[in-house]
């Protein structure tokens, strides 16, 4: 029955592709609306390829060149080393290069598709909105949801195709040396997906910005108005950086968390082969058939999207991420029932091992139902924090600011919290299963941090599709507006926009919390794979970090600046784009007078083409000094200061990208706050549009923007760089 309930990887990643065929096919044929609207979905699909097209022409030319230059780094250091050969054979360079290219691959794929199809959905949902609520709702969170289960779909057969290519399936050594043969595909994944992100995101947010400063706030026209040259950048923005960059970013963390939990598998298969249990590999596949689970119940929840026209829309989809969270756990309880109720094996108080890492999986699926409300409360509008931020703006764009970064530094405090107890819970748990090796080391616990991580990516294909269907209702706003359509299907789109910046929100703090979880999880992995080759060389194991090492302390301060400098690297890269954006649009309104009253049209693709250069050019930078810092530390302070490294860069990115995420989406969200009509002043008159609070609104938006969508995502896939580099490269930094 163990070997048996493998096969479910491949057939739910299959069914995973099927069903988004199926419900990419549903929203494909679904009314397209008017010419006016076809017009701008055209322009803004034209915008968003050609960046595409050009970004990711950039970044397979990197990757190309990364994949050989790591398989020559490994392939020398083991030709060198004769232990390292003897552990991992002698095309261990070899196949790291191509683990690398396939997992490079597979995230630009993902990423791709998520751009394609929320720019097929966005027009489909603004012609939805124009008579329904609940079919715009399920428009836009079915398109989003082709994403979400491609991009899952690919990283779970990925990552079992590359595993099963390099012996995984044969059983006995080979299994448990495949893990560490394929940590190059989750290395592949994070260096494509730091560039998509860092890319998109520089492009989506120097679009917006300098198209709200120059509309908005100096020549007082809407948001989306046709008006604004910005525009159209702004719109193919919100797909090749939410959308794109979101995809790639999510397709890393899988494959990343997925290979670091298998690693930490081989532990208790040593232990499992030793005690003569029954399919001592069922500890190695078992993350793999945790997240196919997840997937089939992803795809039962999404029936249950469904609602009432005067319903808030963010019920609708939170009764879908129920019913997947209460799939996910009965899919859990069969898990580890089926794959870990081996020979009987007990753990505390003569309880079953399985109950013990069941009860973790729970509580890796109870982590991300906190962070998902956590961030709705800090950044929807119906909470305290949005609220107190929309009241600051009443005497000016200052008191906001101020207001707005209290809220973000305050969150982190939460999500500390959340973090440390899911870590301590999760880790007792599985203490308590009772997995002893032979030289008396429990290494329950840290499986059971592994397992709780693997619960909580159960839902990711769903949390996806929320994500998505964030860009896919901007757009669609944004389609309303340009084409200048009646009033209550623009009423819709902003309704659905404003939960969308919610939806986006909560992704964010769900990736967060993944990569807290992870964290641990790919640190274990680390010091796993040192150890591993230390005793191949018959060298002391590395059973502890020093911090009292000055080579450890050094590293680890350096680790805490990466995270800032970088995010330094990447905000400022938005603001010299933007700058460039606002002279031109500023330009056009000088030059072409004809702009305001319609007789002329503003040159939206000039304003794209310069937006598109600029950020490609701007996310070469940031993205060099995230991949070069590492190895330089390893390089020249060795294993253990690299160890240090890892853990506290990994600790001050959760925490900062909390700051930059939460504080960026509460400001966004305040903005609409007022926008909607919510706010007022003493004596009960409404403070909306165009009016001194609104501007100051504005003003904290934009300060958000880079936070939220370039810096913060961005920081998420540095985590797990971090963690996929130093695994890859741990040979070399041993030497």
């Amino acid at each position: 029955m163990a070997d048996a309930i493998n096969w479910i990887i491949p057939i739910a990643g299959i069914a995973a592709v099927v069903f988004a065929l199926y419900l990419a096919r549903d929203v494909l044929a679904r009314d397209k609306g008017p010419q006016a609207m076809q017009d701008v979905a055209g322009t803004i699909y034209e915008g968003a390829v050609a960046f595409i097209r050009r970004q990711y022409l950039t970044i397979a030319i990197l990757a190309v060149v990364g994949a050989v230059v790591i398989g020559a780094i490994i392939a020398v250091v083991e030709t060198e080393d004769v232990a390292e050969t003897t552990i991992f054979g002698t095309e261990l360079g070899f196949r790291t290069g191509v683990a690398f290219l396939v997992g490079a691959i597979c995230s630009m794929l993902s990423g791709i598709i998520g751009m394609f199809i929320s720019v097929k959905a966005n027009l489909r949902t603004a012609a939805a909105a124009r008579h329904s609520l609940v079919g715009a709702v399920q428009t836009a969170m079915r398109g989003g949801a082709v994403s979400g289960f491609l991009v899952v779909a690919l990283s779970l057969l990925g990552v079992w195709g590359i595993f099963a290519a390099f012996g995984g399936l044969e059983g006995g050594r080979a299994t448990a040396q495949a893990p560490f043969l394929i940590v190059g595909f989750g290395f592949g994944a994070s260096f494509v997906a730091l560039f998509a992100q860092l890319g998109g995101g520089i492009y989506t947010k120097a679009a917006d910005v300098g198209s709200d400063l120059v509309g908005k706030v100096e020549a007082g026209i809407p948001e989306d108005d046709p008006r604004n040259a910005g525009v159209v950048a702004d719109l193919v923005g919100d797909n090749v950086g939410d959308c794109a960059g979101r995809g790639a970013d999510l397709f890393e963390s899988t494959a990343a968390e997925n290979i670091g939990a298998m690693i930490l598998g081989v532990a208790v298969f040593g232990i499992a082969s030793n005690l003569g249990w029954p399919h001592p590999e069922a500890w190695i596949f078992f993350p793999l058939v945790v997240r196919a689970f997840g997937l089939l119940a992803t795809i039962a929840a999404m029936y249950f999207v469904r609602g009432r026209e005067d319903e808030d829309p963010m019920r609708i989809l939170n009764r879908g991420y129920w019913a997947t969270t209460i799939l996910s756990v009965v899919g859990l309880a069969v898990t580890t029932f089926v794959m870990m109720d081996t020979a009987g094996a007990t753990g505390a108080n003569g309880i079953p091992a399985w109950i013990w890492f069941f009860l973790a999986g729970v509580v890796g699926l109870a982590t991300s139902i906190a962070f998902v409300y956590i961030t709705q409360y800090y950044t929807a509008g119906n909470w305290r924090p949005v609220k107190e931020i929309a009241e600051a703006s009443k005497t000016g764009p200052a008191t906001n600011i101020i207001s707005g970064t209290a809220v973000g530094f305050e969150t982190t405090f939460v999500t500390a919290i959340t973090i440390g107890i899911a870590l301590l819970v999760s880790y007792f748990l599985g203490d308590q299963a009772g997995l002893v090796t032979a030289d008396g080391h429990n290494v329950g616990g840290v499986f059971g941090t592994a397992v709780a991580t693997m619960g909580m990516l159960m839902t990711t294909a769903y949390i996806l599709a929320m994500d998505t269907f964030g860009p896919i209702t901007d757009n669609a706003g944004g389609i309303a507006e340009f084409s200048k359509e009646e009033g209550s299907a623009r009423e819709i789109t902003d309704k659905l926009d404003a939960v969308g910046n919610t939806t986006k929100a909560l992704t964010k703090g769900y990736a967060i919390a993944s990569a807290s979880l992870a964290a641990f999880l790919l640190f274990s992995a680390y010091i796993d794979k040192v150890n591993l080759i230390l005793r191949g060389q018959g060298k002391p194991l590395m059973e502890a970090v020093n911090l009292a090492d000055v080579s450890v302390f050094v590293a680890a301060f350096l680790a805490a600046m990466l995270v800032y400098f970088f995010s330094s690297l990447a905000i400022r890269a938005v603001g010299t784009t933007a700058q460039s954006i606002i002279v031109e649009v500023r330009r056009q309104f000088r030059e072409m007078p004809g702009i305001m009253d319609y007789s002329q049209r503003p040159d939206y693709a000039r304003v794209v083409d310069i937006t598109t250069k600029a950020a490609l050019r701007q996310m070469i930078l940031p993205g060099a000094v995230a991949v070069a810092t590492p190895i330089v530390v390893g390089l020249l302070l060795g294993h253990e200061a690299v160890a240090g490294f890892l853990m506290v860069g990994t600790i001050s990115g959760v925490l900062l990208a909390t700051y930059l995420n939460n504080s960026g989406g509460a400001w966004d969200n305040a903005k609409k706050y007022i926008e909607s009509g919510q706010l007022k002043d003493a004596a009960g008159a409404v403070l909306g549009k165009r009016t001194d609070a609104h501007a100051a609104a504005v003003v904290g938006d934009t300060v958000g923007d880079p936070f939220k969508d370039t810096a913060g995502p961005s920081l998420h896939v540095l985590v797990k760089l971090l963690a996929t580099i130093t695994l890859v490269l741990a040979p070399l930094f041993i030497r």
